[in-house]
């Protein structure tokens, strides 16, 4: 069993990009303290977890089960190159109705970004107006580490995580740079053009002691850097990029074909979406980025290095279009050519028209609560239990886990284990 410290006092959530997704999570957060909304999509506060064989009938709350903090000990912050406040924020997003935001407005107009770290090489289709004066990269990072510990200060938070809720950076490989902690703090005092907002917000948590997960695919906390330093102040981080839509259905889908044993021959996919992001993903390296996300999905579940004849040849195609008259409600369309039984052709369609901040707001609460849990408990480095979250989960060495019920298993079992309840096999005793 582990030993668990209690979720006393205030946790602060600071979110680098306070746009869609941020402000619909915050708003969703403080209607459910007005018991004006269930929190609808969150696993910390709507599910449940089994505990011990089925005749035991045990099965609390996850959030009666651990100690997760509390919806009333949440304080939101963040920064933001654009949005003078969530309330703002939201409004532009035009995710939420007006009714929606009416009577917890005030409280959405007080959460107010700080300034933000920002670089237009790396988001070439947005233009900040919020942000920092500071050239150098170096004091870019001290500016964001004093930035936490005011708002830690005066907000009274006995604990703070930090969810990247920012766009998608354009595309990069690991560089020498990002090899030690040594060398990226070299790289910041150099200026080095290697370095990207994100990674500097990154940075900034680690040495601050604050957990950090990443809801995009740009590379951030899955570098070498990163993971030491991560692991050297005792810090949980994890990565990358939320499962929210068209990637989320292939985790259900993909596991079912292979577990029947049914061959794909190619799976299609394209989206148009018409929010921030989508006017991001309109650039071509930043798409890249997103595309390598999305790409990984199927080998990992299908395993074609094990089972050629049924995925050796998959033709994998993924296209995101941005089309503003859509704004956050994305649609996704796949075309999935199968065969089965002496090698016959079937077709499955999926048209999901899906609201992509509505998914992912759920998942930056479960985050932000299940981050400030492990750090509680002990645990620093790469949380692989959270896979679940993410598009492109960071794992230990091997490769990642993709199958979502898989993911799931093993975040209940990881839950299980801290508490001293034995892992749940799901075989006929268990």
């Amino acid at each position: 069993m582990t030993n668990i410290a209690p979720a006393s006092g205030r946790l602060g959530v600071l979110t680098p990009g306070i746009g869609a997704v941020a402000s619909t999570f915050i708003a969703g957060v403080l209607a459910a303290r007005e018991g004006l909304s269930e929190p609808i999509g969150s696993v910390t506060q709507l599910g449940h977890i089994r505990l011990g064989s089925k005749e035991d009938d045990r099965n609390p709350l996850i959030r009666e089960f651990v100690p997760l903090a509390g919806l009333d000990d949440l304080v939101f912050g963040g920064w933001d190159p654009i949005s003078p406040n969530a309330l703002e924020a939201a409004r532009t997003a035009g995710v939420l109705k007006d009714a929606d935001l009416g009577s917890i407005s005030s409280a959405l107009e007080g959460v107010v970004p700080m300034e933000a770290v920002f670089d237009q090489q790396w988001v070439s289709r947005l233009e900040g107006t919020r942000v920092k004066n500071i050239d150098s990269k170096w004091e870019q990072a001290e500016a964001l580490i004093s930035d936490i510990e005011t708002f830690r200060t005066e907000n009274e938070c006995d604990r703070l995580v930090m969810i990247w809720c920012g766009s998608t950076e354009a595309y990069q490989e690991p560089s020498d740079t990002h090899a030690t902690v040594a060398a990226f703090e070299a790289g910041l005092k150099a200026n080095d053009e290697n370095i990207s907002p994100s990674q500097i917000y990154a940075y900034a948590a680690l040495v601050s002691g604050v957990p950090f997960a990443n809801g995009a695919p740009n590379l951030s906390v899955d570098l070498p850097c990163m993971q030491q330093l991560a692991n050297e102040q005792g810090v949980p981080i994890a990565g990358k990029d939320f499962k929210t839509g068209q990637t989320f259905m292939k985790t259900l889908i993909a596991p079912g074909l292979k577990a029947r044993m049914l061959g794909l021959r190619g799976w299609y996919s394209t989206n148009i979406l018409g929010n921030r992001d989508g006017e991001v993903l309109d650039a071509p390296e930043n798409f890249k980025t997103k595309e390598s996300s999305k790409l990984g999905v199927l080998g990992s579940i299908l395993q074609p290095e094990i089972y050629p004849d049924l995925y050796g040849e998959i033709d994998h195609v993924v296209r995101i279009n941005y089309y503003p008259p859509r704004g956050d409600n994305k649609e996704g369309w796949d075309a999935i050519d199968i065969f089965g039984w002496l090698g016959y052709p079937m077709q499955i369609k999926i048209n999901f028209l899906c609201r992509d901040s509505i998914l992912a707001a759920p998942i930056v609460l479960d985050l932000a609560l299940f981050m400030d849990l492990a750090a509680r408990a002990g645990q620093s480095g790469i949380q692989e239990w959270l896979s679940f979250y993410f598009k492109a989960p960071d794992s230990e060495g091997n490769d990642p886990e993709h199958d979502i019920f898989i993911q799931q298993t093993k975040l209940k079992n990881t839950l299980r284990e801290w508490r001293g309840e034995q892992p749940v096999t799901h075989s006929e005793a268990g």
